[in-house]
């Protein structure tokens, strides 16, 4: 009966990896069918930054978002300080933001963004687009979000890159995850004709949609909620490859701990939320999105399902029990096995390297170790399944990097 419930599990874990490798090598090789709009007309956004004691590094996202190939006329940049005690305010103020004042207690981020559709929902505006302090922009950012906008996408999730990706093994392993996800799943998305989703920052969401819709968010990964939510409501996420958002990554383990820790509950929280929803609508209305986000959602749950069935097998194998699968046969392969896959895990991330035009200098730390911070999820995802989360716990940033110092000459 044990070897049976193992083989089940080993199924169950076959078709799910099998899933993401299909959906994201057939995306992949296929031409993406997202076409931005040719038409000249020019949007109005509001910026919306939510920001807790970011004094250090939110005027350079300002001094970039002043920097944008856009008329000056059609974007303003709304600041949202939330329980600050530095002086976030007024650094907003003396680089030309508009504050919005949130005097309201919030929980997460999606509480402060919530605030700010109902200080804004009056306003002339076409779309929000939303950003976290801690980010620079592109030049062309705005330019290429109203071509997505003017081909008729409510919502669309730019290229989040890295603006610190050498600063240690941490920080270029957070680059390389982001890459992977850009390269395998929202680019590959497009090119399945299907949906993208949204992964923290840089993304657009057209008014409209807020108003008619609500931003109804409840998680602490309001990102990925939306991103359900979008499926259910059959409303189709843009990637454009081409609006750049740069992020500063965690570089102490401590910091890099709490924020996957809170990214683990939150997608727990949305698992139990949506996916029967998902599934639902997904036999209804033969929408392939929801059947990625019921997948998506389940992410954390299969690397605990994961580690079980490793664990499973040193028990197999310690009393002697032989099993013919292929994740057994590989396992009986001894430190070979873990050669073969630490080799593959550095050759796809070479990949993703060469595909996006990265260096691998800048990166080296984090493509030896990047294997090294996938099993740290681990343990995060195990603690996150029995204990739950509720409060967004504030991660420090202060790498004073500007615009110019990340983009290429």
């Amino acid at each position: 009966m044990i070897v049976v419930l193992y083989y089940i599990l080993f199924s169950f874990l076959l078709i799910y990896g099998l899933y993401f490798i299909f959906t994201g090598v057939i995306g992949l090789i296929r031409k993406s069918r997202y076409v931005a709009s040719k038409s000249n007309k020019k949007n109005k956004f509001a910026i919306l930054i939510a920001a807790r004691n970011e004094e250090k590094v939110i005027g350079n996202l300002i001094d970039s978002l002043n920097k944008q190939d856009y008329p000056k006329d059609k974007f303003q940049v709304f600041v949202i300080p939330n329980n600050c005690t530095d002086k976030t305010k007024e650094v907003a103020l003396e680089k030309g933001a508009e504050v919005l004042l949130c005097k309201r207690k919030t929980n997460t981020k999606g509480d402060v963004l919530r605030f700010a559709f109902e200080k804004l929902k009056k306003e002339d505006i076409d779309a929000y687009v939303i950003f976290d302090a801690d980010n620079i922009v592109h030049p062309e950012f705005l330019k290429h979000m109203n071509e997505a906008f003017n081909a008729g996408y409510n919502v669309a999730q730019g290229f989040r890159d890295a603006k610190n990706p050498s600063d240690n093994w941490l920080s270029g392993s957070y680059s390389l995850f982001y890459l992977l996800q850009n390269v395998f799943l929202n680019r590959g998305r497009m090119g399945l004709n299907s949906s993208a989703f949204i992964n923290g920052t840089g993304f657009m969401i057209s008014k409209k949609l807020i108003d008619e819709k609500g931003f109804n968010t409840v998680t602490l990964t309001e990102d990925m909620e939306f991103s359900g939510l979008c499926a259910l409501n059959n409303e189709r996420i843009a990637y454009v490859d081409e609006a750049i958002t740069y992020d500063e990554y965690p570089k102490k383990f401590n910091s890099s701990w709490s924020q996957r820790k809170r990214w683990s509950a939150g997608i727990y929280r949305c698992m139990h939320l949506y996916n029967p929803k998902l599934i639902i609508s997904l036999f209804k209305n033969k929408n392939f999105a929801c059947l990625d986000m019921f997948m998506i959602y389940l992410g954390p749950l299969m690397q605990v399902l994961g580690f079980i069935s490793l664990v499973w097998l040193v028990i197999f194998r310690i009393v002697g029990v032989n099993l013919h699968d292929i994740f057994s046969t590989f396992f009986a392969l001894d430190w070979l096995c873990f050669a073969i896959g630490y080799l593959v895990n550095v050759l796809l991330c070479l990949f993703v390297l060469y595909y996006k035009h990265k260096k691998v200098s800048t990166i080296l730390s984090g493509l030896i170790l990047f294997p090294v911070f996938i099993i740290t999820w681990i343990p995060i995802n195990i603690v996150c399944l029995f204990k739950k989360q509720t409060k967004w716990e504030e991660i420090t940033h202060n790498r004073d990097i500007k615009i110019t110092d990340v983009m290429e000459p």
